[in-house]
């Protein structure tokens, strides 16, 4: 029995949280949520997730904020982190990849197309 893989989700939309837990642990994922930045990025360094589900949009503390924090950080800078966000602004994708994002997904979007992208960043 491999290890569940944990991931987190800092978004401040509840019902889109609760959608994507349950298709994550639907598909054997282990799942943390977050609803702002600064809780993100406290559950980040201390549940230690395998891979971050992180919304631009958010209270307290900005994703873009929360990735770089984490990926400057030599304890948290390999944990893939997927940018959620329902800005789709090229220049949004571009601030996203410099502060270290490893993907980019807007909303709306096709779960497939996020289960897709976990699978390939969790190899």
């Amino acid at each position: 029995m491999m290890d569940k893989k944990k991931i987190l989700i800092v978004d401040d939309e509840d019902d889109l949280r609760k959608m994507l837990k349950f298709r994550l642990e639907a598909t054997n994922y282990e799942v943390i949520e977050a609803s702002d930045g600064e809780e993100g990025l406290n559950k980040a360094r201390f549940e230690r997730p395998d891979l971050i589900i992180l919304d631009l949009m958010l209270p307290k503390i900005d994703g873009f904020k929360v990735c770089r924090m984490l990926k400057f950080d030599e304890r948290h800078r390999e944990i893939p982190i997927i940018m959620f966000t329902a800005r789709a602004q090229m220049q949004d994708e571009k601030l996203g990849r410099e502060t270290g994002a490893d993907a980019y997904i807007t909303k709306p979007f096709e779960p497939k197309v996020l289960l897709g992208k976990i699978k390939e960043l969790l190899k």
